[in-house]
């Protein structure tokens, strides 16, 4: 049985003094290797839930756990981001005045590798995303499906153990979005990270093992399938 690595319970997200509340109670366990999609409507919390398992915004109450102990500081949050926890955003957030390889070698600079492993590290992971011919091109010579695999590139620099993506394909063409679904899978059946994908595209949440949908921050079903492809 696989170990848990994140576990959500009773999270809810509050803005306004309560009279906005995009998660109202939310409990959900991350297992190694799992393989999930978040569906659910627009204003339904997903994008919510994601931001407060990476970390980047902080339940108004309920807690999360990292290994079964409560991450409670954003100290323990930018250890975990950098050592076991990868994220790609919808935007990209790539840095506009660095190029490709260089962004990448951000994510590595905490972990104490010299200059010249960490240019060669991020060289091999560009070209394992496809990449290896744009390594010194800015942010805005690359197409949007260029630049979605760089900060997948980045994302997994450390060996995270959960990557968690926001709407990865939401900003790209249906091309571009079906390569970026399938390195993401690939990644997930090829290192066995456990990988959260929010999507609103049922066919791309088909393709994962688990599939939970939220609606007005309470998630109404979690469900495992087969993955077709």
């Amino acid at each position: 049985m696989s170990d848990v690595l994140l576990r959500v319970e009773n999270v809810r997200r509050e803005f306004d003094g309560g009279r906005v509340q995009p998660l109202r109670g939310v409990n959900l366990t991350v297992c190694e290797n799992d393989c999930l999609a978040i569906l659910g409507p627009s204003g339904s919390g997903k994008t919510s839930l994601i931001h407060i398992m990476g970390g980047c915004d902080m339940p108004t109450c309920g807690r999360v756990l990292w290994r079964g102990k409560a991450v409670e500081s954003q100290d323990d949050w930018r250890r975990l981001r950098a050592t076991e926890i990868g994220i790609v955003f919808q935007e990209f957030l790539l840095l506009p005045a660095l190029t490709a390889i260089e962004n990448v070698e951000m994510a590595l600079l905490a972990n104490g590798l010299a200059a010249a492993a960490r240019r060669k590290k991020s060289a091999e992971l560009l070209e394992r995303v496809g990449l290896k011919h744009r390594l010194h091109h800015l942010p805005n010579a690359l197409s949007g499906g260029e630049r979605q695999r760089v900060a997948i590139a980045r994302s997994i620099a450390n060996g995270p153990a959960l990557l968690l993506a926001d709407e990865p394909t939401g900003n790209l063409d249906s091309a571009n979005a079906e390569m970026i679904a399938a390195l993401l899978l690939d990644i997930q059946r090829t290192y066995g990270t456990a990988l959260v994908m929010v999507t609103h595209d049922t066919a791309l949440a088909a393709r994962c093992t688990r599939q939970v949908t939220i609606r007005d921050g309470l998630i109404i079903d979690d469900d495992r399938t087969v993955r077709t492809a």
